[in-house]
């Protein structure tokens, strides 16, 4: 098979969870370890951060392998789900696997694959741990698909641990109470292992303390190791000044992650750096001030905030539950714009009816499907968001109601492009040919 048939295998032998959902969920780890094994775990062979949480893992796990890059340490990388080119989920110093490498891993292992059956997610990780050996990183940033306690990712055993923030999510996996899914992302606690935990909230630091204790684990809150100064936009950047009493020190950074929500995930990245620091690694603040300017650079990162356009502004961000989609509201009101025009998709398993009675009611809506089986039919989102007084057209496609977003908006107006990992994916390839 060449690379595009071994592509096409996967996704038709496998279930996979962002296509389908929870028919492709394996709850336990007896796939991924027999996979492992197989491959004479290759996770035993690399050192690693492993990161999990609701919200902000994905830029967490991209800022700091920025760090470690800048700071000289060969670096694998492992995130998912990719937005459009597979190879994005497995990277090393910021570079996707070969296509070569991933026909040669599928073609060693098909029969083992066939034979086990395990989920596209399961193949991916034993397919990442594969290649961060083969390639003899120093550390690997290995960033939690889901929860935590079963995630396959969760056969590791990093030099630390970090969880970002708790929020509702998955809950029909994780549970429906903020405690219930801390215990799950608790999991990936390991035993005299530090863990930094991102925000410290009233309803879960209970659960990460007990797990912390039990585990005998050095436990920090980096919403309480570091004030945020003060915040600006300036040229393409974020600029931050972060001031730490815990670690005496204080830092002026300018990211590239521009979303205002990043202040929350930098403050969990200085104080990861600052336990990894403890573990042997030397990383200076220079090296901190350089990578974080350059993230998307050195990682390839995207879906986050992004601008597709500049007249009119047209951003789209990953952002797909609650919590997430609230940071992006405060970032829409804080950008100078006239008309909010809204491209807007979801999948059938997220609470969709309380979403929708947090998005503005003045914008004008753009409702779509993204190409995945888990998507929601634009009708049906369409009678839910009429239901919540948001009023604007169906489209068959992310790329029909992006095109008609774009036609619609005045250079001074503004375009929004969210809801959901699969339309932003679909939305940056219509972007790159409309």
């Amino acid at each position: 098979m060449d690379y595009r048939e071994t592509i096409d295998y996967l996704y038709s032998r496998l279930p996979v969870f962002h296509k389908i959902g929870l028919p492709a969920y394996r709850p336990d780890l007896r796939n991924i370890n027999t996979l492992c094994q197989r491959l004479e775990n290759p996770q035993n062979r690399f050192r690693s951060v492993h990161i999990g949480g609701t919200n902000g893992k994905g830029s967490v796990s991209h800022m700091l392998a920025a760090i470690l890059q800048t700071a000289g340490y060969k670096t694998g990388l492992y995130t998912s789900p990719h937005l459009v080119d597979f190879r994005e989920r497995i990277r090393v110093n910021g570079c996707m696997i070969p296509e070569e490498d991933v026909v040669r891993f599928v073609a060693a292992n098909r029969s083992g694959i066939e034979g086990i059956s395990p989920s596209f997610f399961e193949v991916t990780v034993a397919m990442a741990f594969w290649y961060f050996a083969l390639q003899e990183v120093d550390i690997a940033v290995v960033e939690v698909g889901m929860g935590g306690r079963l995630d396959s990712t969760n056969i590791i055993t990093p030099e630390l641990s970090v969880i970002t923030n708790i929020g509702l999510d998955h809950v029909h996996v994780l549970g429906s109470t903020l405690d219930a899914i801390a215990g799950e992302k608790a999991g990936i606690i390991k035993f005299g292992v530090p863990v930094v935990i991102g925000e410290y909230q009233e309803e879960t630091a209970p659960v990460f303390r007990e797990k912390a204790a039990q585990m005998q684990a050095p436990v920090h809150f980096a919403s309480l190791d570091w004030d945020v100064n003060s915040i600006n936009r300036e040229e393409g950047f974020l600029e931050i000044a972060v001031r730490s009493s815990t670690f005496g020190k204080t830092l002026d950074l300018q990211l590239d992650l521009t979303g205002g929500y990043q202040k929350k995930n930098i403050r969990t990245v200085l104080s990861a750096v600052e336990e990894l620091k403890k573990r042997g690694f030397t990383v200076g603040d220079k090296i901190v001030r350089d990578a974080v300017r350059r993230v998307k650079a050195l990682t390839g990162f995207a879906g986050r905030w992004q601008i597709l356009s500049a007249a009119p502004l047209m951003v789209c961000d990953t952002g797909h539950n609650q919590d997430g989609i609230r940071e992006v509201l405060q970032q829409i009101s804080a950008t100078p714009h006239e008309k909010l025009h809204i491209v807007f998709g979801m999948v059938n398993d997220k609470d969709v009816e309380k979403i929708l009675t947090i998005l503005p009611q003045k914008a004008c809506y753009y409702f779509c499907k993204a190409g995945v089986p888990r998507a929601m039919d634009e009708n049906v989102l369409q009678e839910k968001a009429f239901a919540a007084g948001l009023r604007g057209e169906a489209f068959t496609s992310v790329k029909e109601a992006v095109e008609a977003a774009r036609q619609a908006a005045s250079v001074l107006d503004m375009i929004f492009i969210g809801g959901s990992t699969f339309v932003v994916a679909e939305a940056i390839v219509a972007a790159n040919t409309l």
